[in-house]
Formats: structure tokens, sequence, C-alpha cells
């Protein structure tokens, strides 16, 4: 066991023991409103977060990814890893596109496969454009009303079933290709 296993335990979480959803809340232009959101969804607690992030997307495309937190930076995730998987939750092509330049590893190229077959995650088109920003977070369902409610800055906001296949390919995945994932995300 590597990577996002070792530092998170992640391959050895049963999914039937957590149900989670992905929560994204988008914020146009207006990163301050991302960035004050998330600070009080930092502060629930590790148990209602399992990982999240704050996405800005500027007017060429590029995307950055801003700060991370939940359970698993508690757990000593690097912070590439945190966003390797929480973007391939959020949108696998992305990932993809951040990580074309590195080289792909298989398992991202996998995840790319998966999501047009399956269509998990969302269209980062929509709730990412250029020149935006959003908060992307893997919840515990018990929670998803809380942060759902501390994300209230955000201009639209979208929640959506994480499925244990769905789950255990993006860990997957950044497991396989992390050390070129975690670069991509870092920088």
């Amino acid at each position: 066991m590597g990577g996002l296993e070792a530092a998170t335990g992640l391959k050895g979480m049963d999914m039937a023991d957590r149900n989670v959803t992905l929560l994204v809340a988008a914020y146009g232009n207006d990163a301050a409103a991302a960035a004050e959101d998330f600070e009080t969804i930092k502060g629930m607690g590790d148990t209602a977060v399992v990982a999240a992030v704050v996405l800005q997307r500027d007017s060429a495309g590029k995307v950055e990814v801003k700060e991370h937190g939940g359970g698993l930076v508690a757990g000593g995730t690097s912070a590439g890893a945190i966003g390797g998987f929480v973007v391939g939750l959020f949108a696998p092509p992305l990932l993809l596109a951040t990580v074309v330049g590195a080289g792909i590893g298989a398992g991202v190229g996998a995840l790319a496969k998966r999501h047009e077959e399956k269509a998990i995650g969302v269209d980062a088109e929509e709730w990412l454009p250029p020149g935006s920003s959003a908060i992307a977070a893997v919840v515990d369902n018990l929670y998803l009303d809380r942060v759902d409610k501390a994300a209230g800055k955000a201009t639209k906001k979208v929640s959506k079933a994480i499925e244990d296949g769905d789950y255990d390919a993006v860990v997957k995945a950044v497991n396989e290709g992390d050390e070129k994932i975690i670069e991509a995300v870092e920088s």
C-alpha cells in the first residue's frame, strides 16, 4: 500500500461503513466568498468533511487548487494527493488535463474513460468555467445539510452521491499516478 492509501487508509475504508457525497459550490468570480465559506466548512470538524478543496480557474482555463481541508488533511495526506482525489471525483477530465503535461498514469486514463461511460463527477465547464472559483468537498452524508448550509455564499450548488466503484476508481487512479498528480496539482 502506498500513496493516498498509505497516508489515509482509504483502501481499507469500506464504503459500506461511510456514505459520502460530492458537494460542489460555485462562486463565479467571487474568490473571497469561496474562501470565506471554505473557512466555515473547515471549522466544522474532520468528521463532517472527508476532503475539500477550493479551486480557481483563471481566464485562460488553468485550474489551481488554492486550499485543502477535511479529515484527510488531518490524517497527514499531502495537499497534492487530496487535490487529486477531490478533483478526480469533481471532474475526472479536469484531472486528466491537469496531469497531461506530466505524463498520464494508466489509472488516470482509466478514470477519464470511466467518466465518459458513467458520467461520474460534474461538468467542469458548467461548475468551474474560466474566471471562476468553486469548493469541491467529499462530505459524510450525516453532515451534508450542515456543510451545504455553510456554503451559503455560493451562486449555485450541486450534490451527487459517490458510488463505491467511483470512489475506489479515484483512489486507485491517484495511487497509480500519485507522484505525477501531486506534482501537477501542487504546481
